[in-house]
């Protein structure tokens, strides 16, 4: 029988969780069928049949598993699911614990060995209670289960789970808010210890020996615990916001960072999209921002310095032939970057259309993975928040990201007079094992040159 094992849907996934399966156990299922949703740490995909025939589940809705792992079997047509086999033996103790006025039925034990006189071993925990899986005795559940918990209020140490080990899932929660699931018993609270009793205070000494008066004593220790915060409330993490912690604290501490930064006289710029957006309206269509016009002037750079759109790996470097730009949007409560692909090669009217409707996926939250892959280089922009100018943290493995800040006018000089032209600074942070300074100054100032005369953006 087939396997259905956990796909990889993304290049950073590790784990997924189910979500949803679209087939019943025992169902008739034919090749390309949709048959689970799974929630990666970018997105959620439909995962499709490769085979056909009769599906047994193996994973249940909520539960999370690592890549490769069985999450279902595919069997011939009408064969019966390996399943059955396996639930049969779980059935055969119980029946045997219901046999005889409601005690389990004694089986006899194997005669001990005659060399030895061990006392038995004690006999394991029940495994339907929720095991500790971290430090604090936090209880084991999937990602589902925590949202759905933390929405209903329901306290998952007060839980069963039924998943495997013990795993809270989805279905006990739902349970527990409809009343119908068992809870844990609490555990009885520490006896108080009685606090020492203080030292008796010594006698005052005599008027002429009067030593000077302490010091003041110190702050009483609540200052370090909670209560001098008030209620701290704990906030789990999304699969995506774990994925985007791990992943830049592995960039800050593995890729030698250096930035550098220009500013960039966008009057040119301004002009050019005036022209556009007069055009466009005319014809129908999405009007090219700014950002757009950074994103081509940085593809076309790319195209020119190799090694900024590659990458250092395993003591080589990986020089790409595609040139896939990722653009940076704020979505709810994460920072999510999909790809603009061959961007090099597209106009600049096709990178405002593809622009625009990655971001809409993105905060409806119906982005796919592929969407989400590929990039070699990222483009982040703060400009719209009012930020003039950052340094972003470099989305491994790619070699450089660019940061963009606010454009507004600034005093410049200009034929020895000052005068107010719009200003945009731009700031290049660089992984130093593949671009160096000099390369990196050169690369930065071609998309420089290319905003300042920006008439090669549109051919």
């Amino acid at each position: 029988m087939p396997d259905v094992v956990m796909p990889r849907l993304s290049d950073s996934m590790e784990e997924g969780t189910i979500l949803k399966w679209l087939k019943s156990d025992g169902d008739e299922i034919a090749r390309g069928d949709e048959l689970v949703e799974i929630e990666t740490d970018k997105a959620t995909m439909t995962y499709e049949a490769d085979t056909a025939g009769t599906l047994a589940i193996v994973a249940q809705e909520g539960d999370t598993l690592p890549i490769g792992e069985i999450i279902a079997r595919i069997g011939a047509a009408g064969e019966a699911p390996a399943s059955d086999g396996a639930a049969a033996e779980a059935e055969a103790p119980q029946q045997a614990e219901a046999s005889g006025n409601g005690s389990p039925a004694e089986t006899p034990a194997p005669p001990a060995p005659a060399a030895t006189a061990e006392p038995p071993a004690a006999a394991p925990a029940p495994e339907s209670a929720p095991a500790p899986e971290g430090n604090g005795g936090r209880p084991k559940a999937s990602p589902v289960a925590r949202r759905i918990a933390r929405e209903q209020g329901i306290d998952l140490t007060t839980l069963q789970g039924t998943g495997p080990g013990g795993r809270i899932v989805k279905a006990d929660v739902e349970a527990a808010a409809s009343g119908g699931a068992p809870a844990v018993a609490p555990a009885p609270a520490p006896a108080e210890v009685p606090a020492p009793a203080a030292p008796a205070e010594p006698a005052p000494a005599p008027a002429e020996a009067a030593a000077p008066p302490p010091p003041p004593a110190p702050a009483p220790a609540v200052a370090e615990t909670g209560a001098a915060k008030g209620d701290v409330a704990v906030q789990e993490l999304s699969r995506t916001q774990q994925v985007i912690a791990r992943r830049m604290a592995e960039s800050k501490a593995t890729v030698p960072h250096f930035a550098i930064s220009t500013d960039v006289d966008m009057e040119g710029a301004v002009e050019l999209r005036t022209q556009l957006k007069a055009a466009v309206e005319k014809t129908g269509g999405a009007v090219p921002s700014y950002n757009d016009m950074v994103v081509k002037a940085s593809a076309i750079a790319l195209r020119e310095f190799p090694r900024a759109n590659g990458s250092y790996k395993d003591g080589r470097f990986e020089l790409y032939s595609r040139i896939n730009v990722g653009v940076a949007v704020a979505a709810q409560e994460a920072l999510i970057v999909p790809t603009v692909f061959d961007a090099d090669r597209k106009s600049l009217g096709e990178i405002a259309r593809d622009s625009r409707a990655l971001a809409e996926r993105v905060r409806a939250g119906v982005v796919t993975p592929p969407e989400l892959s590929g990039g070699t280089f990222t483009v982040s922009n703060l400009g719209m928040f009012g930020v003039t100018e950052f340094t972003a943290v470099i989305n491994p493995p790619q070699a450089a990201i660019l940061a963009v800040g606010k454009m507004e006018p600034r005093a410049v000089v200009r034929d020895g007079e000052i005068v107010a032209r719009n200003t945009m600074s731009l700031t290049l942070a660089c992984d130093h094992r593949i671009l160096y300074g000099a390369d990196a100054a050169e690369f930065l100032a071609r998309i420089k040159a290319l905003l300042e005369q920006p008439i090669a953006l549109a051919l």
